[in-house]
This record gives C-alpha cells, structure tokens and sequence, in this order.
C-alpha cells in the first residue's frame, strides 16, 4: 500500500490542483487530507468540491471546526478569524456539512493513525501544536497506546515538515528527503503544507509512505502563487505584513535576508 499524505490546504485552489496532480501521476492507493481545508484563501467550495472528486480520506482542522462551529476562533489571528467569517458566509449548506462530519481523528488499518493538531488530548486536540518535545511527547505516549496498533502518527497545523522518531525513549529529527522507518520505533510524521506556506519556498509538499518498505519520500510541487494570491487579496483575506513568512513580519527582523525573500516573493505575488 501507498499512501498520500496532504495537510493544510486552506482553500489554495490552484496549490491543491497542482498537488492532485502530481499524485496522480504516482501509483497511490489513498490520498490522506491531514485537515485545514479551508481558511486565508478564496476558494474553499472549490477545494472541498476537488477533494470529494479525488476521493480524499479527510479528518477535519481547527480551521474546518471553526468555520461549522463547533469551536470558537478565540486564540486564532485577526487574518484567521476574518477568513474563517468570510468562509462561513462563502460555502453552501452542504460544504457546511461536509466540513462538520469530518472526525477529529483516522485510523488506516494498523499502518498510519492521522489526527490534525496531535494525537493528545482526547478533547481539543486539534488545535495543538507539536512544535516541541514535550508536546510531541504525549502524542508518542498516545501512538504507543493506540489499539490499532500503529506506529506511525501523521500530524499538520504547523505548516513545517518534520519526521520525528522516538527509540529507546529518545526523540530524535529524522532528516532527508526519504526516510527509511525502523520497526522498534515510533514517528510522528509532518507532511507541510499544501496552500499556506511559511518559509521563502513557496512550493506545496507532502509525503509518499510506502506502507511495504516503510519509506516516506517528501514531495515539493511548484504552483502558480500570484493567481491564488490575488484572489486571496480580491477578496480582502490578507494582512499588509502577509506576504512574508513568518518569523521576519516585525521591522526589526528585517535585514539583507529578509528584504531577499521579500524580493522574492513579490516576484512571485505574494
């Protein structure tokens, strides 16, 4: 078996048919959506109407359960909060529904477990972020535990790729662009972002698991980011500071670095 594994699309029409497409052109059994289909971007109906086209096995995300309601968009930004209000008011009825039966969490016979935000808690678990040990931790605590007997955990809501092992109760960054997994360890497993990147590499990436030989190869897919961009600013989705990636959005961050992925990303409309 051979998995795709996709995560935070936010509503990027143009990230998401560039990425089908490329896995298309893979042998893939399943098509994993790690949630976050919606939110910052214009085109969610669109988005939504793609996946169910391809057959996307779908969990939902923070964004996903704020846009149906079932949480508040306290703790979000004022960009995210604004997007999830348009979006509320963009989607028909079914999209609506579609988005508030996705489950919080999935389970692929006993290869891959694949939640949104973490594998812990039991309530609220999607909106966490694993973005350190301690954190990623409990989610090992939670994998080790899963009756479905898996040792591997797909996660997203960061936006950053990372493969992250856990052997002889140590936690260790598995680098590379495809990574071999042992049997007598864990993984949490973060395939990036379809549509919302937060670095100067604009490109979408996901992961390819090879369930039989247990290799994960990480997949980068270039899209058109001005056509998504624009529609996103038609549509008053963007902050002033958006076009840079996070970390250098303050003017005391900004130097020679800084003003380059400026440069950069302005060529490519961002």
């Amino acid at each position: 078996m051979k998995l795709a594994i996709i995560s935070d699309i936010h509503a990027n029409l143009e990230a998401l048919q560039a990425t089908l497409q490329q896995i298309s052109a893979q042998t893939v059994d399943r098509i994993v959506c790690l949630g976050d289909i919606v939110g910052y971007n214009a085109n969610p109906a669109e988005c939504i109407s793609l996946l169910q086209e391809f057959d996307v096995v779908c969990i939902a995300g923070n964004h996903d359960r704020a846009v149906t309601g079932h949480i508040t968009t306290d703790g979000f930004t004022h960009a995210a909060a604004r997007a999830v209000a348009w979006t509320r008011r963009e989607l028909r009825a079914d999209d609506i529904a579609f988005l508030a039966g996705l489950p919080l969490k999935l389970r692929i016979d006993t290869h891959l477990v694949a939640v949104h935000g973490a594998l812990h808690p039991e309530t609220g678990c999607e909106v966490v972020r694993l973005n350190n040990d301690e954190l990623r931790r409990l989610s090992f605590e939670a994998l080790a535990a899963d009756p479905s007997g898996a040792h591997v955990c797909a996660f997203g809501n960061t936006h950053r790729l990372g493969i992250f092992e856990l052997r002889d109760d140590e936690i260790r960054v598995r680098s590379g662009d495809e990574v071999s997994l042992r049997e007598d360890a864990y993984y949490l497993i973060n395939p990036g972002t379809v549509g919302r990147p937060l670095t100067a590499d604009l490109r979408a990436t996901y992961f390819l698991f090879d369930v039989a030989r247990q290799v994960i190869a990480v997949q980068r897919v270039a899209y058109d980011a001005s056509a998504s961009r624009a529609k996103s600013r038609a549509a008053g989705l963007l902050d002033r500071s958006s076009f840079l990636p996070a970390g250098i959005r303050t003017p005391l961050k900004w130097g020679a670095q800084a003003l380059g992925v400026y440069d950069r990303m302005k060529r490519a409309g961002w």
